[in-house]
């Protein structure tokens, strides 16, 4: 199996290798008005500035802040040690050792916990110190794309000569900052490191996607930890702190789970299924909804809006008590902050081809048990939208993993574009037409 960036092309716009190579130079001489350096992207010259003033060296290997059994007992103990089977299924299907790429996974700090991928790669980049234990933070190495991503707190790609250190220059890098799904504090970093197959677009999205669907991996953890040990979580009391982060989990859920996050505290919320129908419409209908509209959506047509009006008073009630700032404002309804949901989550991937993530974080059908008209639409449009993504634009494994999802198990279509996918001689082509016979009623 390839991997996930292998046949990409294309790359974003760049100055001159040999135009970078002399800004460079100028720069570590001091001479920061020389109008080459105004040829470099911002981002880069500006790292490139930081680093000079940081007096970062531009040669020499990068500090080894772990060592051996330091380095195991730290990152047994790391946040991202429970998500690296996830990292590992994302960045490096198949074998990991003929990947192309070498993957790392860092912490807060810039420090190397995690350097995994392609032997051979493996081997050359040790000899620039890019090793488990080495520090790779902006202060230590200068511009790279895991230190700069942790400077900035967001996605960074960084080419050959634009690396502020020179024995670099051969290799590019894609990372991307983690962060805590609730607090929003940034944990690590994950980086991919090879030839310009890494500063594609495409490397961009993946990578940043695979940093969400760690985080929402370490939250679906949490929050079953607290599940399990509900005496040990403080009741909720009354806040007047303002909300800084709301989010709706509703994707393979029959009752919602509420998450809300303020400078001060944190709260988890199951919802009713009523409240969780009105949170959601309103969550997809961000401009509001008018009594009637709102009422429709939750109830179905023909019912009286006074039907919807004592719900909206006690679900007031439990957000005052939690989420003050997430009350909902009448005429029309509608939220005053934003409300993340998962099934958003999910849909913005897809638009963003993070195909084999958005299959990842689709958890199962929005409040599968929900009859509200609005909910039964916007389950359906989901659904469609993974579906389609699935049929006109997935490769064959995330075909074939959304073929083994109830949406696609029976899904004749599916199967049977996957079945002319496959290579003619592959073991699984008569499971597959099995299944299609099932799915059709006879033959395939």
């Amino acid at each position: 199996m390839s991997a996930p960036w292998q046949g990409t092309h294309g790359s974003l716009p760049e100055a001159p290798r040999l135009l970078v190579e002399r800004a460079h130079e100028e720069l570590i001489a001091g001479n920061l008005d020389d109008r080459r350096l105004q040829e470099v992207r911002p981002l880069v010259r500006e790292s490139w500035e930081r680093s000079w003033r940081g007096r970062v060296g531009p040669e020499g290997l990068p500090p080894l802040d772990l060592h051996a059994e330091e380095l195991e007992e730290y990152r047994l103990a790391h946040p991202l040690a429970s998500a690296m089977d996830l990292i590992r299924a994302l960045l490096l299907p198949g074998s990991s050792e003929d990947s192309g790429v070498v993957i790392a996974v860092g912490d807060q700090a810039g420090r190397l916990l995690w350097i995994e991928g392609d032997a051979q790669l493996r081997s050359l980049t040790d000899g620039m110190g890019f090793v488990a234990g080495a520090n790779w933070s902006e202060a230590a190495v200068g511009t790279s794309a895991p230190g700069t991503a942790l400077a900035l707190g967001q996605s960074v790609q960084i080419r050959g000569a634009e690396h502020y250190n020179r024995l670099v220059h051969p290799w590019s890098c894609s990372a991307a900052p983690v962060r805590d799904p609730e607090t929003q504090r940034v944990l690590g970093v994950i980086d991919i490191t090879g030839g310009a197959e890494v500063v594609t677009p495409q490397a961009r999205l993946l990578v940043d996607a695979t940093a969400r669907a760690v985080e929402s991996e370490l939250m679906v953890a949490r929050l079953r930890r607290r599940a399990e040990s509900p005496r040990s979580r403080p009741s909720p009391k009354p806040r007047a702190t303002a909300t800084a982060r709301a989010r709706l989990h509703v994707l393979g859920r029959d009752r919602a789970r509420l998450e809300t996050e303020s400078a001060h505290e944190e709260a988890v919320i199951e919802l009713s299924a009523r409240h969780a129908a009105i949170l959601l419409m309103l969550a997809v209908h961000r401009q509001g909804l008018s009594a009637e509209r709102l009422c429709e959506l939750v109830y179905g047509p023909d019912v009286s809006p006074d039907t919807l009006r004592p719900e909206m008073v006690r679900l007031r009630k439990v957000l005052e008590r939690t989420a003050p700032d997430l009350v909902p404002e009448s005429r029309p309804y509608r939220l005053p902050v934003p409300l993340e949901t998962d099934a958003h989550d999910v849909l913005s991937l897809l638009d963003r081809g993070a195909h084999r993530v958005a299959l990842t974080a689709y958890r199962g059908a929005v409040l599968p048990e929900s009859t509200s008209p609005g909910v039964e639409e916007f389950r359906d449009t989901v659904r469609a939208a993974l579906r389609e993504a699935m049929l006109s634009e997935a490769s064959l494994d995330v075909l074939l993993a959304y073929a083994d999802i109830p949406e696609g198990r029976e899904d004749a279509e599916v199967l049977r574009l996957a079945l002319e996918m496959l290579p003619a001689r592959s073991p699984r082509r008569a499971g597959l037409v099995t299944r299609i016979e099932r799915a059709v009623g006879g033959p395939a």
